[in-house]
């Protein structure tokens, strides 16, 4: 029941949100009263780290389309805030997730290394194309996601895999212990070539555009390259903070982290976040996902249609 609830109220937030004045006519009647914007903005990523747990994505995903489509922000700004509470959220979640042995760091680092490369590159680029074009690309990638998210399937154990050459000799496999199960569950990766250049594309992507990567890399290492979808969820938390950390010091090159944008977002996002956790006990997922879904192609095609012009 409270999950529900707190769905009802994250599509009446995000309802109202589209059918509010444009940000230029809000920001100029609030110029005044600077402090409306960084609380509103607290208030929406708190819903967001709830709705972001409950349907097993990263904020960030979340969180660029949306805060890039409904506030008075420079898409720049609010790209590197994506970033820096993806970066957030990873770091914050990795230690435990390696004492427990639901991330591999031996499976990390080889797919990290050329994603962080990747995430350099497209945060770069992200500064030489035009904003309005920038825009329009993030909302069609976003709908793409959308759309994908919703026929993903995900592979809960460990499955049958041929293991190739790269894949052995670099030690992709590991063993851990499954507390619902009651036993130790062994897997072994396979397809690493394909995985190596998936996280590329994924580094880029989220160089470019500042979406935390948690949308991409649990169905790459679950789906693509066999692994048990905990040690992909564990994994790709221990990934994102290696693959973002880079891509995140550009912009904080090029001044584009604005405290007041960032500070209220990550507080925002811890908040919910914990609270989303303890809501997931008594959440249907597979709701909570379909509602993420749709705000997904809600927030895309606002994004989609602002940068073609349509609806600014």
């Amino acid at each position: 029941m409270r999950a529900r609830l707190t769905v009802r109220l994250s599509l009446l937030l995000f309802i109202a949100l589209a059918l509010a004045p444009s940000p230029s006519w809000a920001a100029t009647a609030a110029a005044a009263l600077w402090w409306v914007w960084p609380a509103s903005l607290f208030a929406v990523t708190f819903l967001l780290g709830i709705v972001a747990v409950l349907g097993g994505v990263g904020g960030g995903v979340l969180f660029v389309p949306i805060v890039g489509g409904f506030f008075p922000f420079h898409l720049d700004f609010v790209r590197g805030a994506g970033l820096i509470l993806a970066l957030s959220g990873a770091l914050a979640a990795a230690p435990s997730l390696l004492r427990g042995g639901l991330a591999s760091l031996r499976l990390a680092i080889p797919l990290s290394l050329t994603g962080s490369v990747a995430s350099i590159a497209g945060a770069w680029l992200s500064f030489l194309v035009p904003t309005r074009i920038l825009q329009g690309a993030l909302g069609a990638v976003v709908i793409a996601i959308g759309v994908w998210m919703w026929g993903a399937r995900k592979v809960d154990t460990a499955p049958r895999v041929h293991v190739d050459a790269l894949a052995r000799a670099l030690g992709l496999h590991g063993v851990y212990h499954d507390s619902v199960m009651r036993e130790d569950v062994h897997w072994h990766a396979h397809r690493t070539v394909p995985g190596i250049i998936s996280f590329t594309v994924i580094g880029f992507l989220g160089g470019l555009f500042g979406l935390g990567a948690g949308w991409a890399n649990v169905p790459v290492l679950n789906l693509l390259m066999g692994v048990p979808l905990k040690i992909a969820v564990g994994t790709s938390g221990l990934a994102l903070a290696i693959i973002n950390t880079p891509a995140a010091w550009v912009y904080l090159e090029r001044g584009a982290m604005l405290p007041m944008i960032a500070v209220p977002s990550i507080l925002g996002v811890m908040l919910g976040a914990r609270i989303g956790g303890r809501l997931l006990h008594t959440s249907r997922p597979a709701t909570v996902r379909h509602v993420v879904v749709i705000l997904l192609l809600a927030a895309g095609l606002r994004a989609l249609l602002k940068g073609l012009g349509i609806w600014t």
